[in-house]
């Protein structure tokens, strides 16, 4: 699976090692929904190198309060288990690609 659904159990193993982006969402969100088809090609594009993953806010809101998201959708970008950078608001694919490319 390129893009993984993450909760609190699957969370720190997903970002524990090497380079992840996180996508905060909620399905109401109509900005992240308009930013689902950039993360599914991002996790397809990146698989192998990049792990990418969703969190649904709704569902899972000790990882909200956890990373202080306080807009959505927020992409976090993790390095090692390590927050390293973070977009709020929906961007185009080429900024995610371009904020990964600093992390490498």
């Amino acid at each position: 699976m390129s893009v993984a659904h993450l909760n609190k159990e699957t969370f720190e193993e997903m970002i524990a090692q090497g380079i992840s982006m996180i996508d905060f969402w909620a399905e109401w969100c109509m900005p992240c929904q308009a930013l689902l088809p950039v993360i599914e090609e991002l996790g397809q594009q990146l698989e192998g190198s990049v792990k990418v993953g969703k969190v649904n806010c709704d569902e899972n809101r000790e990882l909200v309060k956890e990373f202080r998201v306080m807009s959505i959708p927020t992409v976090i970008f993790f390095k090692d288990g390590e927050e390293v950078d973070r977009i709020v608001g929906g961007m185009p694919k080429a900024k995610y690609l371009e904020r990964l490319e600093t992390l490498k």
